[in-house]
Order: structure tokens, then C-alpha cells, then sequence
């Protein structure tokens, strides 16, 4: 999903309290009859008392981070993501199955040539009443690709023909191959069969949005007052930097399914906190995805046995700014990324049984399991630290800066890493923290030199990996980095049909990235959280999405 990855390690101090305040699930009492008193007048009985009505399912969560947007065409990190998949509903969504299931959708069909999609349309209707139709779908997408609206999520829509031309402007948003054949059925033409792209109808990019209700406000998505969505919840309050409520959308098409009457979320940034608050009974959730704990509690949490671990399709790397000194120099940038320890990094501060990360590409899906690089290679990175200063014409590198959001876990595994710089190879850097939405414009904008970042898949395939780098001005290639080998591969495996081929084409191209080295990985992520026992049916993918459209208070 998504996204510059928000989520990182979660942990726990020791779990013992009882959770209070729940609501929801319990049966109500059952009312008593008394029975008629001899002698009491006309023999009437006294009255059965009322049922006690049932208790409203609240669910209590943390937001880490505010959302910068809940735009579904300009939302690209993994907290927006979270929102919107909760007011949205795409043409497919994916199930508890783990795989993509019909949605407003409730028909599909695909040409023989797998380039033709046709979706037959249920009846279905936006929060606000409105009726939902085919041509929401090709407002919406449309919209995101029109560069005037800068989605830096807009290539997720290159699968369908004719989309990359109109976003880089060699191209009119009339060609692009999406059509309304009537309110009730919509037709997608694909520039290549798209083995994934049912994956890719339920990712937020995807999802449509209400033409009238954008038009109206520029502020809308930002507004609770005129905020319309199509999903399982619709938003009721979002007081900034503050909390936000969601409550049950009664005109969602499958409302049937949605046990929860309402969500609240406060919006805390320090982990320790937030851990005070779960302890307390005032959230039912802590940890991953969307937020993260202290991890110096990680060892007595798994001791009490509370902490669960779910392994993710998603990557921590560091960015290296390709045009700032001195990680211009591809053997600096290489240097840096072999200098640090990344299993010491693993046992002594994340603690959440992460594995390595010598490729971009998680293990779901891997090209090379084996990796590009040897981890904590400090003969090498000190031999091409040197060579690439000579090539510079440095006798000492210039001033460097490591820049995260803030989190604790960010931070601590920010020291370490300077920390292991400063002992393997002499290297002093500065350490920088950033609030999550400033942070995310700091990247975009270029104004760095080494950056954190993760990268949680949006759907199963290592393209979605490997194709954030395509190309320097990439909406969410933050390294200005680009190859035109790289470039050719990627465009080259769009076309093989080949599993296999396909396969040694993109682990090609993961090759020249680890050669070149625009990003630093660190780890492959596990998810870890704790939770209100009474919380059921909270669903996240193997790519670590969450969704609470099932979810109930037990």
C-alpha cells in the first residue's frame, strides 16, 4: 500500500493491566417478569422492565502521525492510506482470502487477450446519498493522472494504455483507455496483460471519488464537514494534529458487514505515550502498522508473551539524494550502505525478528534471496569510501546530514547507524527529525542528503519495488537517481509473458540498482503490535494494509 512507509518497529512494556472501557459485544441482560400479586387490582401483572439497548462497538486506535490527505488521488503514505481504504471502496477490495474480491464491482470480465477489463457495476451509493457510477471511476482516474494534480502516485495507473503518455503531457487524457459504456458498466483497455491488476483495482489510486464534491471545495478531503466517500465508514470529526472520528457508512452497499459503530483515533506522536494509553484501557490497539513502541520494552513483552509478529511485504531503507554531495559519487553512496552492521542493528535495538535487507526487494517476492552484498563488509566500504573521495578531489568528506520523521524507533535506529559511520568509517554525521507531513515534503522537494524512508508493497510483485526508480522525476523517487538500462528492463519485463524470464529481467535490473546504490536497505520489516483481546477481525495483508471493514468488539 502504499506509500512512503510510516510504520516501523513496535514493542511493549510488560502487559498485565485489565483493558477497560471496551464497548460493544456484551449480551444485555435479560429482563424478569414479576408475577402477579394475589389481590392486586384488575390482576395485572407488573410491567416487564425494557431491554437493555445494545452497546454502541467503539474502536480506539493511535495515529502516530496526522494523514496528510484523505484524497485517495494524492494520498501515498501508509497512515492516508489506512483513512481512506476505511471511506473508500474500489471496484475490487481485498479480502481476509488475501486475494482481490468484487467490491462496487459486482461483475468482471477480461478479454481472451487479458488487455480488456469490463466491470459491471452494483447498485452503490457515496455518504452523501449520491449514486455511484462508472464515470466517477473515469473522473477519478483521470484526475489523478492530469499532471496539474501532481499525484506523485500517478504511475500506478500506467498499466492502462495510453495513462503515462497523458501524465508526462505527450498525450490527451481523452486517449487514456477507460470509458464509461453507461452509468453501470466501466471498461478498461491495459497497454499489456496485467497479471496483478485486480490487485491494483482495490489500491487507493484506484478508488473513484465524487466529482461534484471536489469541484465545490478544493478543501474538501480535508474537511469532515465535506468529506464524501464511498467505503465502509464516513468521517464525522477531524480536528487537526488532534483526532478524528469515523462512523459506519449506513448508504455503504455491503454495510451488513460492518460490525463497528464507530472509530476513534487520537493522534500522539511519542511511542511511550502511547503505551501509557493502551496500558490504561484508552486504546485498544498499539504498534504497527500505523504507529510504533518503545523498543527498549521489546524484551519484557516478549517475555509476557502479549507481543504478536507478523512478517510484511515491505523494506526500511535509507535514500541517499543522488545530486547532493557527496552521495553523487556512487562508491561514497556504496561505502555507507556496506559500513553498517545491520544483524547487531537487528538483535540489540529493533528486536522484532526483522531479516537484513541486502536487496530492495522483499522475501514474499524476491529476486535474489541471497542478496546483491555482503552485510557489515567494512574492507570494502573503507577502499571505496577512499576511492571515491580521490575521484572527488576530497581530502575529508563535507558536512552530512541524516534526516527522519520523528519516532523514537526512527531515531534510535538513526543513532546506531551513525554510531556504526562514525566507528567503521570515520565519518561524523549530523542527525535531523522531522514532523511526518513536513518530513514527506523535505523528500519530495530534495532538500536532503540521506533520508529514511520504507516501502510497504502495494500489491505482490517486485515491479512495485523496483519501478518507484524508473525515472529521476518519479513521483515517489526521492533520489533523483535514474539508469536507462534500469529503464529498459523495467519496460522490457511489461512486455514478457514468461513468469520465469520476466523473473530474470527484473532481478537484472535489481542488480544495476544495488550496483549503483540510490537507496541504503537496512531491514525487511516484521509488523508487531498488542491489542484488547476483545478486538477481532482486524485484517492486514501480507503487505502489511490494514482494514477495518470486518472488525468487531468482542
Amino acid at each position: 500500500m502504499k506509500k512512503s512507509m510510516f510504520a516501523l518497529v513496535s514493542s511493549i512494556a510488560v502487559l498485565g493491566v485489565a483493558l477497560a472501557g471496551c464497548g460493544g459485544g456484551q449480551q444485555a441482560a435479560q429482563p424478569t417478569s414479576q408475577p402477579a400479586q394475589s389481590g392486586q387490582a384488575q390482576g395485572n401483572a407488573q410491567p416487564a422492565p425494557a431491554e437493555k439497548p445494545k452497546e454502541a462497538q467503539v474502536l480506539r486506535w493511535n495515529l502516530h502521525s496526522e494523514p496528510p490527505t484523505g484524497d485517495p488521488g494524492l494520498a501515498e503514505d501508509t497512515t492516508s492510506a489506512a483513512i481512506v481504504k476505511a471511506l473508500f471502496d474500489g471496484l475490487t477490495r481485498i479480502g481476509p482470502s488475501g486475494k482481490p474480491e468484487e467490491a462496487v464491482a459486482e461483475k468482471i470480465e477480461v478479454s481472451p487477450d487479458l488487455k480488456t477489463y469490463t466491470f459491471k457495476l452494483r447498485d452503490s451509493k457515496w455518504s452523501n446519498g449520491d449514486p455511484v457510477t462508472a464515470h466517477d471511476f473515469v473522473y477519478a482516474w483521470k484526475r489523478a493522472l492530469d499532471p496539474k494534480t501532481a499525484s506523485n502516485y500517478a504511475y500506478q495507473l500506467y498499466y492502462i494504455k495510453n495513462a503515462e503518455k497523458a501524465n508526462k503531457g505527450n498525450g490527451s487524457l481523452d486517449e487514456v483507455g477507460v470509458k464509461a459504456l453507461d452509468d453501470k458498466t466501466l471498461q478498461v483497455e491495459l497497454a499489456n496483460p496485467t497479471p496483478f491488476f485486480l490487485e491494483l483495482t482495490a489500491f487507493q489510486t484506484y478508488f473513484p471519488v465524487n466529482k461534484k464534491v471536489i469541484e465545490s471545495s478544493a478543501t474538501w478531503a480535508g474537511d469532515a464537514k465535506t468529506h464524501v466517500g464511498n467505503g465502509p465508514f464516513k468521517m464525522e470529526t477531524w480536528e487537526h494534529k488532534s483526532k478524528m472520528v469515523m462512523v459506519k457508512n449506513e448508504n455503504y452497499w455491503d454495510k451488513d458487514s460492518v460490525k463497528l459503530d464507530k472509530i476513534e483515533f487520537s493522534m500522539v506522536e511519542d511511542e511511550n505515550t502511547e503505551l501509557s494509553m493502551f496500558e490504561n484501557g484508552e486504546i485498544d490497539w498499539a504498534g504497527a502498522p500505523l504507529s510504533s513502541l518503545p523498543t527498549d520494552a521489546m524484551p519484557a513483552l516478549k517475555d509476557s508473551g502479549k507481543l504478536q509478529v507478523k512478517p510484511v511485504g515491505a523494506t526500511y531503507w535509507y535514500k541517499f539524494n543522488t545530486e547532493q554531495p557527496p552521495f553523487h559519487n556512487v562508491k561514497i553512496r556504496k561505502a555507507f550502505a556496506y559500513a553498517i552492521n545491520r544483524q547487531i542493528l537487528i538483535d540489540n535495538v529493533l528486536q522484532a525478528n526483522q531479516q537484513p535487507a541486502m536487496g530492495a526487494v522483499p522475501p514474499t517476492m524476491a529476486l535474489n534471496p541471497d542478496g546483491y552484498f555482503k552485510d557489515n563488509d567494512l574492507e570494502t566500504a573503507k577502499k571505496l569510501l577512499e576511492e571515491g573521495m580521490k575521484e572527488q578531489g576530497l581530502s575529508k568528506l563535507p558536512p552530512v546530514t541524516l534526516v527522519y520523521n520523528t519516532s523514537e524507533g526512527h531515531k534510535k535506529i538513526a543513532e546506531a547507524i551513525q554510531d556504526q559511520w562514525r566507528k567503521n568509517l570515520g565519518v561524523e554525521v549530523k542527525l535531523e527529525n522531522q514532523e511526518w507531513k513536513v518530513y514527506l515534503e523535505t523528500m519530495h522537494e530534495g532538500n536532503y542528503q540521506v533520508g529514511r524512508l520504507g516501502w510497504s508493497g502495494d500489491f505482490n510483485d517486485p515491479i512495485n519495488f523496483l519501478e518507484l526508480f524508473k525515472e529521476k522525476d518519479g513521483g515517489n523517487n526521492d533520489t533523483r537517481w535514474e539508469n536507462p538500462k534500469f529503464k529498459e528492463l523495467l519496460n522490457q519485463s511489461a512486455t514478457e509473458g514468461d513468469p520465469d524470464k520476466r523473473k530474470a529481467i527484473l532481478r537484472e535490473a535489481e542488480q544495476i540498482m544495488m550496483d549503483e546504490m540510490p537507496i541504503m536497505p537496512i531491514y525487511f520489516y516484521t509488523h508487531t503490535w498488542v491489542k484488547n483481546d476483545k478486538v477481532k477481525g482486524v485484517f492486514q495483508d501480507g503487505l502489511g494494509a490494514i482494514d477495518w471493514k470486518w472488525t468487531s468488539i468482542e
